[in-house]
């Protein structure tokens, strides 16, 4: 029998979500090798998006099996009310089924999905949803101009060139600084660089006084909650390595892909930026060490073995 009343019948209001709820996806297994640095980044990752986004947010984390190091930094993130959602998964669910539960379940209608290692400066999310709200059909904002497949821009250059509205500019626009500050934290050696450089091209296209690169990617991006749950759910077997998904089914839905033409975020990718490092010893850029193991015939074969190493243990 039911001894007295459930006090919660007599609260007259809940809390309601902000519009925006920021996700972030956070993966870090281990804090060695590879993820030495990765708590660091995650820190200075979620402080970075705090410093004046421009617009208020919830703060949604899906972490997806992370090591206790990890977990008890996030759960006192929430405890301090820095955190408004946090959701620990016991085992990896990879990047698929992470963004199905995130996806799905992030309260706001404006979602501002972003990987555990992304850099933000001021305005990043205002600029952002302006552009949502202002291009028509707008499926995804990421906040930064950088070199995406043209294969995944064939609806927003037909949208351009049908639109009398629309100037489209093409050609080599990006800099090259902007373009290798964010390519070169994929891996790339500097000649590889030099090459996609080279061989690819930028559309950016002006709208009712408002321009934008065409582009967007998985990494990171602004999107309405009622376009996004349209492709849902992701079928990936694999942790990672299948993301694009999203860019492709964006773009055959007709939905436009957009970067703003400043950069509003930066991808750190495993490795604290010099600037957020206090008395640490850091090597010397370009030393004679350093390029030896970045030379293919080393490099090659040892991410490779380190690939193997990781996979026998995590995956």
């Amino acid at each position: 029998m039911r001894k007295g009343q459930n006090p919660a019948k007599s609260a007259k209001s809940v809390a309601k979500p902000e519009r925006i709820t920021a996700a972030v996806l956070n993966y870090i297994p281990f804090l060695s090798g590879f993820y030495a640095e990765a708590l660091d980044v995650l820190k200075v990752s979620l402080e970075s998006m705090r410093d004046n986004p421009g617009l208020p947010f919830d703060l949604m984390v899906f972490d997806n099996g992370s090591c206790a190091e990890v977990r008890d930094y996030l759960v006192a993130e929430k405890d301090a009310g820095r955190i408004q959602y946090l959701i620990l998964s016991e085992k990896n669910m990879g990047k698929g089924g992470a963004w199905n539960v995130i996806l799905a379940g992030a309260p706001g209608e404006i979602i501002a999905y972003a990987d555990s290692d992304i850099l933000y400066y001021p305005g990043w999310l205002s600029r952002s949803v302006e552009l949502l709200e202002t291009f028509p059909n707008v499926g995804m904002v990421t906040s930064r101009p950088f070199r995406t497949p043209e294969e995944f821009l064939t609806r927003s250059l037909e949208w351009a060139g049908d639109s009398p509205e629309v100037q489209i500019e093409r050609g080599q626009i990006l800099p090259w600084e902007w373009f290798y500050e964010f390519s070169t934290t994929l891996g790339f050696s500097d000649e590889e660089l030099e090459k996609i450089y080279a061989s690819t091209q930028d559309f950016v296209v002006t709208y009712r006084g408002q321009k934008a690169y065409l582009g967007g990617s998985h990494w990171q991006f602004v999107t309405r909650k009622e376009t996004i749950r349209q492709f849902l759910p992701f079928d990936m077997d694999r942790p990672m390595g299948q993301v694009r998904q999203l860019d492709a089914r964006m773009n055959e839905a007709g939905y436009l892909r957009l970067m703003p033409s400043e950069r509003y975020v930066q991808n750190m990718s495993n490795t604290l930026p010099a600037e957020f490092r206090s008395g640490q010893a850091k090597p010397e850029t370009g030393s004679r060490s350093s390029r030896f193991w970045e030379l293919p015939v080393f490099k090659k074969p040892l991410l490779a073995l380190y690939n193997a190493i990781f996979n026998l243990y995590y995956k």
